[in-house]
């Protein structure tokens, strides 16, 4: 698969999360090297990817969080700071049923 296509031989939808930690859906511009492919199941609407990135920034800057190489729910301090990996890092073991809600069995928090 190259990385400007958005859907896999079987028409399933793919995200892309990059090694600085950006995730993208739909077409994945020429030269990103995604880190890891995974499919998106279900429904998925995608917008443009302009409004995608800036949302994105803006999360990102208005977060005391950043992506610094944690992947275990044991190396989180907070619910919120696992949903924040979940959603901005790549290479995170933190949901396990892929339902986007990580840490489910962690009752630190």
């Amino acid at each position: 698969m190259q990385n400007s296509e958005t859907y896999s031989g079987s028409g399933e939808q793919l995200k892309c999360i990059t090694k600085d930690g950006r995730v993208l859906y739909g077409s994945v511009p020429q030269g990103t090297v995604c880190e890891r492919r995974e499919s998106v199941k279900g429904s998925l609407t995608i917008v443009s990817s302009g409004a995608v990135s800036a949302n994105q920034s803006s999360n990102q800057k208005n977060s005391s969080f950043k992506c610094d190489g944690r992947q275990h729910c044991s190396q989180m301090n907070s619910r919120a700071e696992a949903e924040y990996f979940v959603k901005n890092c790549p290479n995170i073991k933190m949901d396990g049923d892929h339902d986007g809600i990580p840490c489910e069995n962690d009752f630190r928090f």
